[in-house]
């Protein structure tokens, strides 16, 4: 008897259990958008969306995409920096369980107090400072330095050759030597073309004992 009872209590109470999830999972939406600046239409990336008043939130992608679920009648919050705050508000008579959304961010100007940053406490020693310190060439003004073409062109005299200008040199003489292969070289010391070049050669200090460039 009491099961006769019993199993239509069980039904009902099935029936209101899956009506009661049925309704909870209606009012789940998830939201699919993007960020975007209102002035250029361009992907706003590190957007923090936030549902108002809840633990949960997600942040957008380098292209400025996000995706999160929340409830219809939720609050979303979109916060990030150099942008201002803007709130959303999901309708709670939303149809489906699935919504896209275009979020315009509108950049937000500071404007910070104004801050004087001196060397030095005083007017005096500022004075003094500028007359005698010497402070040190920086890494861009080094730079501009080493790469002088007049700087570069006398390196380039007193610069040993490298791996490739040795080898082409190498070449040269032995496709030189080839030419005469089995005769006598002709002797150059009556050759007037020579003598004007060894002359110059001699003036332009060919000859010199090179040194080479250490640098910095």
């Amino acid at each position: 008897m009491r099961l006769k009872f019993l199993i239509p209590a069980l039904l009902c109470l099935v029936a209101f259990g899956n009506s009661f999830a049925q309704k909870a999972s209606d009012d789940i939406v998830q939201i699919n958008g993007v960020t975007m600046t209102a002035d250029s239409l361009r992907g706003v990336p590190n957007v923090t969306v936030i549902v108002k008043n809840k633990n949960r939130g997600v942040e957008s992608e380098r292209s400025g995409v996000f995706s999160l679920v929340c409830y219809k009648g939720d609050t979303l919050q979109f916060n990030c920096l150099g942008y201002r705050t803007k709130e959303v508000a999901i309708k709670k008579d939303l149809k489906g369980q699935y919504f896209s959304m275009i979020q315009l961010m509108v950049q937000d100007t500071f404007y910070l107090p104004e801050t004087i940053i001196r060397p030095v406490p005083t007017k005096e020693e500022f004075d003094y400072a500028f007359v005698h310190w010497r402070i040190p060439n920086d890494q861009l003004e080094v730079a501009r330095r080493n790469t002088d073409a007049a700087r570069l062109r006398a390196i380039s005299q007193n610069m040993p050759k490298d791996g490739r200008e040795a080898q082409s040199a190498v070449l040269k003489q032995q496709a030189n030597d080839a030419v005469y292969y089995g005769q006598q070289k002709p002797m150059n010391i009556m050759n007037p073309i020579a003598w004007g070049e060894f002359f110059e050669a001699w003036k332009r200090g060919d000859f010199r004992k090179k040194e080479t460039y250490s640098g910095y």
